[in-house]
Order: structure tokens, then sequence, then C-alpha cells
């Protein structure tokens, strides 16, 4: 079983300036093209876009995920803003990059920007982002590393190959800016930064020609993300950022500063930005995020935002989004041509995220709502929980009712407040628009029976019309 380790935010591994010879061979100076490598398995996948420096350093990016140096491991880590309680679809490249990396044997941390978010990043944005209380970054932050820590865990339990991993960290940059006093951090970073370089960044040149403008915290976002990578850098020998494309600039910073310092070679990877069919960034600020705490998007959801992709996005996505071998995906994907009907790679892509994101119960959830709403599923609706169904019918109304003698189905929807009084309700009955369970009704004064109209789990699903759902849970039955 692979090994995953999770460690407190508030853990170093080693203290005072760490000496870099332990992880880096720099005596090797052979060229290793990385053909069959890593980073050329995850740039073939489409998961790695970019690479930088690309080349002219004293030891080249592909040379640090070399095998043949399986003693020396690399430290990859990604930033995650808490300017929201979860991580979203948008986010979770990001993770299964350095999933990747874990299970190529390297260690990789996820990085709660706990002190940064406060600021707000830039980048990719057209104007400034609404400023956040310290109150609700916290507790966002404390959310962001359970979600991380939720999903790293499900990856660990239900994605293993039998290789020995690397370990995953969750670490939170507040824990070292919270020690630092302003003037004396200015005075000793802000003098390695040069304000041409740092004006010249295209995040900052897009933001400088808009009507808003660029506020002094923003302009300050990509030094304090820099240093993050220094104290990475030094306390855990972290010689490699991971980021969404948008991030280049900030890796940039980041890798002049630590260069500048040290004289040392650090790199950054980016992965590809995930944008809705309008083009638009895949998040809170864009308003079309597909979140991965289950109380915000329910597995159903998120199962069905990939069962929904279309045919010319599934085979990029089966090899973003999920560890399945490029000869597996050509295979599936040879199987969708002959029979398009059955969506074959959308439920494959669906499943794995799902079950990546909320383990096997939100996979099994996810296949109980989609049996239960598309396919009239008796058994499926049966089986669900409460919580189950106020996901899958989220605007349906809740109702709890004591079962009377006699009860009928016209007094059912008349106490679900599901239709009218008068004529005009009876009629709806008698025409057919009402449903129990899936199972058409048209007597109104028929009465209740249990295991027909009330299923085993004290729930009945009452239908008025094509969409208008109603739930009710029967008590004292």
């Amino acid at each position: 079983m692979a090994a995953l380790i999770f460690r407190c935010f508030s853990r170093v591994r080693w203290s005072g300036t760490l000496n870099l010879s332990g992880f880096l061979p720099l005596g090797l100076r052979k060229a290793h093209s990385g053909a069959h490598g890593l980073l050329a398995a995850q740039k073939a996948r489409g998961l790695f876009k970019d690479f930088f420096p690309e080349r002219g350093t004293k030891v080249e990016l592909p040379e640090l995920f070399d095998r043949g140096t399986a003693s020396f491991p690399q430290t990859i880590y990604c930033g995650f803003d808490p300017t929201a309680d979860s991580l979203h679809v948008g986010h979770l490249l990001a993770l299964l990059g350095l999933f990747h990396l874990q299970r190529a044997g390297h260690n990789v941390i996820a990085l709660v920007g706990g002190a940064t978010a406060r600021l707000g990043d830039p980048s990719g944005r057209t104007k400034e982002r609404e400023a956040l209380e310290t109150d609700s970054v916290r507790a966002n932050a404390r959310a962001l590393r359970l979600g991380l820590e939720a999903v790293a865990a499900n990856h660990q339990q239900l994605f293993s190959d039998g290789r020995s991993w690397g370990s995953f960290t969750v670490l939170d940059n507040s824990a070292w800016y919270q020690k630092q006093r302003l003037v004396d951090f200015l005075a000793a970073v802000g003098g390695h930064f040069r304000m041409g370089t740092l004006l010249s960044r295209q995040s900052v040149q897009l933001r400088l020609r808009s009507p808003e403008g660029m506020s002094l915290a923003e302009f300050f976002y990509q030094v304090l993300q820099a240093y993050d990578f220094y104290y990475l850098f030094q306390r855990y020998g972290c010689r490699v950022q991971l980021g969404g494309s948008d991030q280049l600039g900030n890796i940039m910073s980041g890798y002049e500063f630590i260069h500048k310092l040290t004289g040392e070679d650090v790199f950054g990877i980016t992965v590809p930005l995930i944008t809705s069919t309008t083009g638009a960034k895949l998040g809170k600020s864009a308003g079309n995020a597909v979140w991965l705490n289950r109380d915000k998007t329910s597995p159903f959801e998120l199962y069905q935002f990939f069962v929904r992709q279309p045919d010319d996005s599934v085979e990029r996505y089966l090899k973003l989004f999920t560890f399945l071998p490029l000869p597996e995906i050509d295979h599936i994907m040879q199987l969708h041509v002959t029979e398009p009907e059955w969506r074959g790679p959308q439920k494959r892509l669906a499943a794995e995220v799902t079950k990546l994101v909320h383990g096997r119960e939100g996979l099994d959830s996810a296949k109980r709502c989609t049996q239960a709403l598309y396919h009239s599923s008796i058994d499926a609706l049966e089986d669900m929980s409460d919580q189950e169904l106020k996901e899958l019918f989220k605007e349906a109304p809740f109702s709890e009712l004591v079962l009377d003698p006699g009860t009928s189905v016209l007094d059912t929807c008349r106490k679900a407040n599901a239709i009218p009084d008068g004529p005009r309700g009876y009629r709806m009955i008698t025409e057919g628009g009402v449903s129990i369970n899936h199972q058409q009704v048209t007597n109104p004064e028929s009465v209740l029976i249990v295991g027909q109209h009330i299923l085993k789990n004290g729930l009945s699903l009452l239908k008025i019309g094509k969409r208008n759902f109603y739930i009710i849970k029967w008590l004292q039955l």
C-alpha cells in the first residue's frame, strides 16, 4: 500500500538553512531528455502545459525527476488561496498534478494561502477581488485544509498502484507570515525585487490598463508568493512550484528571488485552466464553480457535470482528470465510436472523478440518484437517504406528515401544498398530472398503500407536472 503522510501545517522537517546537496545531485551534469520520463508522460496527457525555465540552468528540470536518482526525491508545492470555504473543479488539475508527482515517488505540498488570500491574487482577474474579513479567511483556510486532506486520503485509499509514493503535506502560509513585522520584512525582502520587473508582468500590465487600476495590496501579492517559494525552498528543499497557467508571472518572481539570494535554480510547472463552454475560467469569481464540498455541490451534481461533457472534450478530460493509462483511454474511445448512445467515456470520467473527490460512498450515492431521477428506479429511490433526496431535489419542498388511516392521494397532495384547492386540483390528478414514486395516479380517492405509495424508507416522492417535486417523510408508520 502506498504510504501517504499528512503533516500538520505548523511542523517543519528541518530547522535553519538547508544544505541542498542532500536533495539535488549537483555533480550530475549529463543531460537527460526525459523522453520517457514523468514530465514527458504528463505533457503527453496534456496535464503539464509549460515548464519554467525551460533550459539554460545548471540542472535542467527533467534531470530532477530522473528516476535514475531515486535516492533524491524532489519536493513540489502548489498554492490554494482560501477565498471560499471549498475547493472547486478549477482546482482539480493542480491537485491531479501533485498526485501524479506523488505517485512517482516525490514529496508534494499543498499550501493554503491563509495569509495571501487577504490580499487577493490579481492573476487572470479584470478587477480587484472583494476584501475578506480575517475570520472568514481563517474559516475558509480550515475548510480548505480539510478538503485537501479528504481528497488526498481518497487518492491514497482508492487509487493505489502498488508503488511507493512520496508524502502529501498540507501547510498554511499564515504560520510564517504572522511572525513577520512589516518594516523588517520589507527591509529584508523588498530590496531584492526590481520595480521594472514586477511592473512588466502581464497580469500587472492588464490591470494597470484597466479602468479600475491595481491596488498596492494586489501588486504586492507576487512578492509574497515569491517569498512562499523561498521559504519552502529553505525549509523543505522545495525546488518546483506547480500552478495554473495564469500563475507563470508569480512563479517567475519566485525563481528570480531565490536565484538572486542563493544562486540556486528552481522551476515552475503550469497546468491548463479549465473553462466553461463560453470560454470563462471555472471558479467562484466567474459564478460557475462546481464545488468539491458536498454541502455546496452534491456527488450527484459533480457526477452529472462530467457526464454532460460533450464528445469533443471527453477524451481530453479523461487524460486530465483521471489516472487511467493512455492505452485504456484509447480503448474506451474506440468503443464509444461503435456505441455512442451509451456515453461510456463520459460515465467513466464521471465515476473516476466522483470517486476521487467523494470516495466510493459518494460515487454510489451519485449513481443511486441518477437511477432514481433519470431511470425511474424504485429500488434506487427506496435506498436513498433523506440527505440524498434533499441533494437530488434541492428546490423541492420537504414535508413531514403523519399517516392517518384512510389518507388518500388527494389528501396527500393538499397537505403537501402541491395542488390548488377545489376542482382544479382534483382535475390535475384525474387528468394524469400527478405521480407518486414515479407511478402515475389518476384516482384522487385512492388510499395510500405502504410499499407502493410509501416506500420502505418511509418516503414518498410526489411529482406534479414534469418538473415540480415534493418530498414527503411519513411519521409514525
